[in-house]
């Protein structure tokens, strides 16, 4: 059997970015809202901030560790699978993956200790400035990778000599024409996440009657946050389509499932597209409303598939699906926003059995819209590496074997099974045992000195 090289490097990839890109969907998000908890704690003094804060800090370390173990293995892609790419790129995105070290790496070294184990060591202001520290690493570790992907997205700011790209402008670079959209998008995504991962939590422990009082205290502070964040996603999301479409605009056929170049453009709602046909079956439409929304325009015209050759288009397929269950699921989650909002009016936020079912069973919806975002935007951008300069099939490491992928792949797999288990295990173990009832009495309090000074005793024990 001949085994392609280059399909089976793009779907390693694929397997290792997709289980990785899951933590800093959480991790991000949860490391912001740490923060907020210890703000609250810092002003108000109110142990319920504190109880949360220490679970959830519990949940960000075992997350925050499998982040870092997932993450190390895609670098080393770029040397075994895709070094045309590397050899080509290098000028360009190895500085800025090494200012994401400098920055993002040294800011979560020097703090996440603190974060971490240094609660009675320091004063609860200092506790409350290293998880600011972590949280703006998180931040900056996203800045600095969307940037290369934006930069592959639609590239900017560069000369191409011989073959390689050399940074003409770095500011051109970094802030590309699609990365300040592509930024805004994902980490609101992951905010967006987290939050529905919070509340989900809280309504776990409203339906079992357990941790009433902190459940109540993050469910309701969280939906606050979503009210704001989800609307707000949904009007990001519209300004970074708007953005493709001038940038990438056959990814945008391939999202809407366009086959025509025509004025009142419809909007499918559903169709299983044909690509040898150059078609949709089953297609359900509404008319001209992806001209209104494409080009604000009712006469719009919006190009079709068939505007462009068959050898630079993206598989429609995984595009068209996978964008409209981010589509879906984005609207699913305005929906339970909105319904917070009725029963919170109606003083029934905490009481509703069936909404709190529904929030628990959002836990997971979050990171499946973060993976089919991903797919949109990666599998959207073949067939090329970077968008119009460099094809995905010269990228691929010249050498390499199907077979060897195949090895590589298995063991990845194997190594992935093993961290995720175990990390999940862990994790859902953490949530069932839920925030501690109370701080322990013989434990000063977090960040002050003891209120009597050390005995001997004390000394010698």
């Amino acid at each position: 059997m001949d085994l392609d090289p280059v399909f089976l490097s793009r779907l390693q990839f694929a397997f290792v970015v997709a289980f990785h890109i899951l933590l800093p969907a959480f991790t991000i998000g949860l490391a912001a809202f740490i923060v907020v908890l210890e703000g609250l704690y810092l002003v108000k003094r109110d142990e319920t901030y504190l109880r949360l804060s220490l679970f959830w800090l519990r949940i960000f370390a075992v997350s925050f560790g499998m982040g870092v173990v997932s993450g190390i293995v895609m670098p080393f892609q770029f040397g075994t699978n895709w070094s045309e790419f590397a050899d080509a790129t290098a000028n360009v995105t190895a500085p800025l993956l090494a200012y994401e070290g400098l920055t993002a790496f040294f800011l979560e070294a020097g703090f996440l200790g603190i974060m971490l184990f240094g609660r009675k060591l320091v004063p609860q202001w200092a506790h409350f400035f290293a998880s600011i520290m972590v949280a703006s690493g998180t931040l900056l570790s996203a800045f600095w990778i969307l940037a290369v992907n934006s930069w592959m997205q639609t590239p900017a700011g560069y000369e191409l000599v011989d073959g390689r790209f050399f940074p003409a402008d770095w500011l051109a670079v970094i802030f590309n024409p699609s990365f300040p959209y592509r930024f805004a998008h994902t980490v609101t995504a992951f905010m967006v996440t987290t939050g529905f991962v919070v509340v989900g939590v809280a309504a776990y422990y409203l339906r079992h009657g357990r941790h009433v009082t902190e459940s109540r205290t993050m469910m309701s502070m969280t939906f606050w946050l979503l009210s704001l964040s989800v609307p707000l996603q949904l009007v990001i999301g519209d300004s970074h389509g708007l953005n493709t479409l001038a940038h990438q605009p056959v990814k945008i056929s391939a999202m809407e499932g366009l086959w025509k170049t025509e004025s009142r453009a419809p909007m499918v709602l559903f169709a299983i597209p044909d690509e040898a046909a150059e078609t949709n079956r089953y297609e359900i439409a509404i008319p001209a409303l992806a001209s209104i929304y494409l080009t604000h325009d009712i006469d719009g015209v919006v190009q079709g598939l068939k505007a462009f050759p068959r050898a630079d288009r993206p598989p429609v397929i995984p595009v068209f699906f996978a964008f409209r269950a981010m589509v879906g699921i984005g609207v699913l989650m305005l929906a339970v926003v909105a319904w917070s909002w009725w029963l919170r009016a109606r003083k029934r936020l905490f009481d509703s059995r069936l909404f709190l079912v529904v929030c628990q069973a959002m836990i997971p919806l979050g990171f499946v819209a973060v993976i089919a975002g991903w797919i949109v935007t990666e599998v959207g951008r073949q067939p090329w590496v970077v968008y119009g300069l460099m094809r995905t099939s010269d990228a691929v490491s010249p050498s390499l074997t199907g077979s060897d992928v195949v090895m590589s792949l298995i063991l990845y797999i194997a190594v992935y099974a093993v961290v995720f288990g175990a990390g999940l295990f862990y994790l859902v173990r953490l949530v069932r045992t839920g925030p501690p009832e109370a701080i322990e009495a013989h434990e000063p309090e977090l960040g002050h000195r003891p209120a009597r000074p050390l005995s001997a005793a004390d000394a010698g024990g």
